[in-house]
């Protein structure tokens, strides 16, 4: 069992179980068996971790594309998976890649430290945990986090949020940026759609902002029918008013028929415009619609004098006029956010990369 990583967060049960303490979902295994996220087994009595060390592939993207509208705008990410999630979404778009059970398909070997040089060679900002979740690699994720500070790369997760808090403190202090799926919010949406609780992603919101240096922005998105009321998007603008404040960029974004839900129709633009105007209306200062064109729902106004400040095709910016200290140049109010002397965009490309070019 020594090159198999042995996982942290379980502990054994009286009735010879063992039971995962990564996140809500508490699986409690027998031997050989593996959690709901499935790539977290007990073998013996010790928890492994299937999937350290290995990745569904690796890309370099805009960082808009995480999306993260307000952290180094215009930089690229390498952005990687490995396989499974602990959420059961019945709508997922990754779920070639979030609900493989077929460990073969990983076909991408690569030590953090590799990850790390390829990122740096690359000439990317950061690196970016995405396409399942990376809580449940999170042993993973935070070598490879240890491994680029060391090299002066930024880390991102993007997250459904859903952990438990010794796990979240771990892995949040790791990291520098995240993007949060908070894919509803009734908890009727998330037992029925999602596998999951509300509650648990709320507490990690509120951790972020209160508790963290993390930037984090939050992306929801709608899907016709399920969780795109007026009411319920009201509700949950109140809630990020009242709990994170103004400050936090809010993205809804427009699901498409996928995994099993296609029998939902797209959402119309439409839905991602009245969204965005009652975020507004609720007083939150950066509202943004994704998956469909919206130049005007793209773009980063300043909350001040409601200058536009980035204009966004896309992920492909038209116009940046945040200051490098990340300030409105019309009126010199505080853009929230990290900023720096833009340089120019990395734009809508996706390059696949094969990480040991790099070694």
């Amino acid at each position: 069992m020594s090159d198999l990583y042995k996982a942290r967060y379980w502990h054994m049960l009286e009735d010879g179980r063992m039971q995962c303490d990564l996140c809500p979902r508490d699986c409690k295994l027998h031997e050989g068996q593996r959690g709901l996220c499935f790539v977290r087994q007990r073998i013996g009595d010790e928890m492994i971790l299937t999937t350290y060390g290995r990745s569904s592939g690796f890309c370099i993207d805009p960082i808009e594309k995480k999306p993260l509208n307000h952290y180094y705008p215009g930089s690229s990410v390498l952005s990687f998976g490995t396989a499974g999630c602990n959420l059961a979404c019945k709508f997922c778009q990754n779920w070639d890649i979030s609900k493989s059970r077929d460990m073969d398909r990983l076909a991408d070997s690569a030590s953090p430290e590799e990850i790390a040089r390829a990122a740096e060679a690359s000439g990317c900002r950061s690196v970016a945990y995405t396409y399942n979740d990376p809580v449940i690699f999170a042993e993973y994720a935070m070598d490879i986090a240890d491994a680029c500070r060391k090299h002066d790369i930024n880390n991102v997760a993007v997250t459904a949020g859903y952990i438990h808090d010794a796990p979240r403190r771990d892995f949040y202090a790791k990291m520098d940026a995240a993007n949060v799926d908070l894919k509803g919010f009734t908890e009727d949406f998330y037992v029925k759609l999602c596998g999951g609780r509300l509650q648990p992603v709320l507490d990690t919101l509120v951790y972020l902002k209160h508790e963290t240096d993390v930037w984090f922005e939050i992306t929801t998105l709608l899907i016709p029918g399920k969780n795109d009321s007026d009411e319920e998007i009201t509700a949950e603008c109140k809630w990020v008013m009242k709990e994170l404040g103004p400050d936090v960029p809010l993205h809804f974004t427009a699901f498409h028929p996928d995994w099993k839900m296609m029998d939902v129709p797209p959402t119309p633009p439409e839905t991602l415009t009245r969204a965005r105007n009652i975020g507004i209306r609720e007083g939150l200062h950066y509202v943004y619609t994704g998956n469909v064109y919206d130049v005007e729902g793209g773009t980063t106004y300043c909350p001040g004098c409601r200058t536009p400040l980035i204009v966004r095709d896309w992920h492909r910016i038209l116009s940046h006029r945040v200051t490098p200290e990340g300030r409105c140049p019309s009126c010199g109010a505080k853009i929230a956010g990290q900023f720096e002397a833009y340089q120019g965009a990395f734009g809508r490309r996706r390059i696949p990369v094969a990480i040991h070019l790099a070694r």
